[in-house]
């Protein structure tokens, strides 16, 4: 989410039982292996026992990443020099000896070993998404640097080839849009509720132990097992809230963080997306006038207002009746989501991508047959199909397993109704299946005041806000604040072509010094 509601569009390419939840925050001293207060006698204190032995001391082995001859993540990760191994951790961190899950990993090993730095683990966010495939394209965007590190690719648990959490779900998202009355809300309140249900039947056993706290002890599972004392960290978006939750757990364990897409974690939670509106909106105006002034491509409309004006109209006719689009049928509880999930990436490539597909919903809304555009087919077999099930299931279930949300409808009605939005608000402000999930088994991590991280985001990403990112820098005074100025764009670093952006990052990567002040890129020009 933080996101996004399908999965990879915040990725960077080219192309977040009182008695269980005691144990485990009492458990949590011991994985930052603080050593046992020492008794009144005399005589030595003895270092506690380690709980998690078995795990931190686990020997890896390392294998090809390739599965098959279909897998295009493992061909990529081969050609980079890449290995993969799957790494052992408990499904309950309160209760070691029993179950356990695997986490997958790849690794690309740096080359400069006289000025090793250590191992660098990514996120690429979702939550739920997957990042074994990442330390290729991570390792390009950081130029000479990469040398001093192995660059690590981590699925979290539940998520790709790690142990699966699959509710079975006819979605790959738990976000859609509230549709346009209060019967259409109705109908989302039962599908929420049904999602839920799911999960109870289908992962019931994985759901109590799906959170952040327990992915960031997976990671310092993963520290220990390289035979790393520290690691560095890159996250993007949920990415960024997982590093503040590592650092926090285990604050004696991270050398350089960096975090790009940054979640305010005031606002973390199932309804972080809510508050996203006005930023959506700046992003869509922008689109339009880029579209606009590619008229003759895509027939959307001459000014901004056209082009504005088509998408409503085919909202409109959405709400309506259902819009014939491939196989598909778009309605107004999805319409919405195709126009948010359009609104991420600030580029010719993606605007034109969303730019084709408001073009085939314009077409399906005047009856016209449509076969869907590469992209919008991939939009709507994710929302409407089966096909996306364990990415909507994982990242729910970290979602719900972290913070509460609302159990009562009418809390989000009044918060729909209030809002008066009828393309964005229906999406940041629905009703989702966290509202029927069982209670999270901990707290959220209160994070610690004194992360000293470099901090990247763009001023109008519309999923990960930058008032977000300004509320972050001014509770870490410690940390330095990268800004992109002037860009609707969510994940930067490697990711945008900011020449500046990367520079920045790479000097800190390089010499573990954040910049004297906070620093303001501008907007590429070509």
């Amino acid at each position: 989410m933080t996101g996004t509601t399908s999965p990879g569009r915040h990725r960077p390419r080219h192309r977040a039982a009182r008695a269980a939840s005691a144990a485990a925050l009492a458990l949590a001293g011991a994985l930052s292996l603080g050593a046992a207060p020492a008794p009144a006698a005399a005589a030595p204190a003895r270092p506690a026992a380690d709980p998690l032995a078995r795990y931190h001391h686990q020997q890896l082995h390392w294998k090809s990443c390739l599965l098959g001859p279909d897998d295009t993540t493992g061909k990529e990760l081969e050609q980079a020099g890449a290995q993969c191994a799957d790494v052992t951790v408990p499904l309950d961190y309160a209760r070691p000896d029993g179950r356990t899950l695997t986490v997958a990993i790849s690794r690309i090993r740096g080359t400069d070993t006289a000025h090793r730095v250590g191992a660098l683990l990514l996120n690429s966010g979702g939550p739920g998404g997957p990042t074994l495939g990442d330390p290729s394209f991570v390792r390009r965007a950081m130029g000479q640097v990469a040398a001093r590190y192995d660059v690590v690719g981590v699925d979290p648990r539940f998520v790709g080839r790690s142990t699966p959490l699959d509710c079975h779900w006819p979605t790959g998202s738990m976000i859609r849009g509230a549709g346009t009355d209060r019967a259409g809300f109705a109908h989302e309140v039962r599908f929420a509720a049904g999602l839920a249900r799911r999960c109870r039947t289908h992962a019931g056993d994985l759901l109590p132990h799906s959170s952040t706290r327990n992915t960031a002890r997976d990671m310092d599972v993963i520290r220990a097992a390289l035979g790393e004392r520290r690691i560095s960290y890159l996250g993007y978006s949920y990415g960024s809230y997982l590093g503040q939750v590592y650092a926090t757990m285990f604050p004696g364990r991270v050398d350089r963080v960096v975090l790009d897409g940054v979640i305010d974690p005031a606002r973390y939670g199932p309804r972080l997306l809510r508050g996203a509106e006005d930023a959506n909106r700046h992003a869509l105006r922008d689109w339009a006038d880029w579209t606009a002034a590619h008229h003759t491509a895509y027939g959307l409309g001459r000014t901004r207002a056209a082009v504005l004006a088509t998408v409503e109209a085919a909202r409109s006719a959405a709400a309506r009746t259902p819009l014939r689009v491939g196989d598909y049928r778009v309605d107004d509880h999805d319409l919405p989501v195709i126009v948010f999930n359009g609104l991420s990436q600030d580029s010719p490539t993606a605007y034109g991508d969303f730019a084709e597909g408001v073009r085939d919903l314009r077409r399906a809304a005047e009856g016209r047959t449509v076969a869907p555009s590469p992209w919008l087919a991939s939009v709507l077999e994710f929302a409407l199909t089966e096909h996306g099930s364990g990415y909507g299931s994982a990242q729910t279930s970290i979602l719900c397993g972290d913070v509460a949300a609302p159990r009562d409808p009418e809390t989000y009605w009044r918060d729909l109704r209030r809002a008066g939005d009828r393309l964005f608000a229906p999406v940041t402000r629905n009703i989702n299946a966290c509202a029927f999930w069982d209670p999270p088994r901990e707290r959220p991590t209160a994070i610690r005041a004194d992360l000293p991280a470099l901090l990247v985001n763009a001023t109008g990403d519309p999923r990960t806000t930058y008032p977000g990112a300004r509320a972050v820098r001014r509770d870490w005074p410690s940390s330095r604040l990268v800004t992109l100025r002037d860009a609707d764009q969510h994940a930067v670093y490697g990711v945008y072509g900011s020449r500046c952006v990367d520079a920045t990052v790479n000097a800190y990567l390089a010499t573990g010094r954040l910049p004297a002040t906070d620093v303001g890129c501008p907007r590429p020009t070509s």
